[in-house]
């Protein structure tokens, strides 16, 4: 059973990763594609973490990897609102549609 539900997370975890790269290829401009590859790898890396942490073989292994999302998660959030800066302080503007 603990197999099955390891699978399933690095499974789904694969399907995040994979929504954040399309993200970042299809979305117009640099501020949604941040907010993809922030969210769904964070999440895809979450799911892909627990899973591992399922199949480890001690509870100390288990631990260790589930510290590293946080890490992840507190590194990329640093990193996305740097980006994010730079491009408005190089005056970047949102994508908008323009209404008919």
């Amino acid at each position: 059973m603990i197999e099955w539900l390891s699978m399933a997370l690095l499974v789904a975890g694969a399907f995040f990763f994979f929504a954040g790269t399309v993200g970042l290829l299809r979305f117009p401009d640099v501020y949604s594609r941040l907010h993809a590859l922030a969210k769904a790898d964070n999440l895809g890396l979450g799911c892909i973490v627990f899973g591992l942490a399922l199949q480890a073989d001690s509870i100390a292994a288990a631990l260790k990897l589930l510290l590293i999302w946080p890490l992840v998660m507190a590194a990329s959030a640093g990193i996305s609102f740097a980006i994010a800066r730079r491009a408005d302080r190089l005056g970047i503007k949102p994508w908008r549609k323009e209404r008919p």
